[in-house]
């Protein structure tokens, strides 16, 4: 931190002190030098289906200590409605999920003509592209279809991830991954949150600003028998899901879920408030990751964002 940077938070520091708590947008004014960050970001009802609409000032952006200055804040709605989404699904899924195809094709049908959807699938560490993102919502449709169902078709979903990640072209449009996998690594024998490659993959998501909203379902083989395996598999999935801003459905010990169509039309509500964020990042000699939070003081409001954003090197 400059020492110029250092004496403006010492000078708010003060003055909250003086002033009480109060109202923290009013109080706290932001550094105006950085380098220009951008997210996407859901808000959340906290209770009840009433989600109000929030203004830029209603925002407080964080990059790690620093308050930062917001440059935009856009709902996606309109012309800003673009959206690349992808239904990422895991080859090595029991077959019974075609039970659940029915209600992905109609999600798929009913997104708006802005949403542009490609289907891909899990498969030897590779996110196998069956279709690229189309506008032709009955083209991706069809592109659906029942997963291998072979144990060790997906050794670990999250190599697929960052491979789609990775050969996604860069686009001005929002970029979102709908993922359905048991979220077990066959290739992480560690009972614990730290697998390289689950980290690899959320980190890829985060420098490409791609949301990833995840839903369980059971792989075949032991690893899909095993409670604690599905246990650590959802907790994986999850960890995806809040690291990078989506939503994670389904959390249980065997068995499928019932039905999608509950997580289908949530995440469908979820895409419909969402905001376009910029704001002056604290410029660091190498691009990278940083640490962000969000927060706002409308009532009944909550925002969800990825945890980190990408910052590019200070010139």
């Amino acid at each position: 931190m400059n020492k110029a940077r250092f004496l403006l938070n010492l000078t708010v520091g003060l003055a909250l002190g003086a002033f009480g708590t109060g109202s923290l947008v009013a109080q706290i004014v932001p550094a105006t030098n950085g380098v220009s960050a951008h997210m996407v970001v859901t808000e959340e009802a906290r209770q009840g289906s009433d989600v109000p609409v929030i203004s830029p000032e209603d925002v407080i952006v964080h990059e790690g200590n620093e308050l930062e200055k917001i440059t935009g804040w856009v709902p996606a709605q309109g012309d800003h409605a673009e959206l690349e989404l992808f239904i990422l699904l895991d080859d090595g899924s029991r077959t019974s999920l075609g039970t659940q195809l029915g209600d992905i094709r109609q999600f798929i049908n009913a997104q708006p003509t802005s949403t542009k959807i490609g289907v891909a699938y899990m498969r030897n560490g590779i996110g196998r592209i069956e279709q690229n993102p189309t506008s032709d919502h009955s083209l991706a449709a069809k592109a659906v279809r029942l997963p291998l169902g072979m144990s060790g078709a997906n050794g670990s979903p999250y190599f697929s991830l960052s491979d789609l990640v990775k050969h996604w072209p860069k686009s001005d449009s929002r970029r979102e991954v709908l993922m359905v996998s048991d979220g077990v690594d066959r290739y992480y024998d560690g009972n614990d949150f730290l697998d390289p490659y689950l980290a690899a993959a959320i980190g890829a998501a985060q420098r490409a600003g791609v949301v990833v909203s995840v839903i369980y379902y059971p792989g075949v083989g032991n690893s899909g028998r095993s409670d604690w395996r599905t246990y650590m598999g959802q907790m994986y999935l999850a960890q995806v899901a809040k690291e990078t801003g989506g939503a994670s459905y389904y959390i249980g010990f065997n068995g499928p879920p019932v039905a999608f169509a509950p997580y289908l039309h949530d995440l469908a509500n979820r895409l419909n408030h969402q905001y376009l964020l910029s704001f002056l990042a604290e410029p660091n000699n190498k691009a990278g990751l940083e640490p962000v939070k969000l927060a706002t003081e409308v009532p009944n409001a909550d925002l969800v964002s990825a945890d980190r954003v990408y910052v590019p090197a200070g010139r």
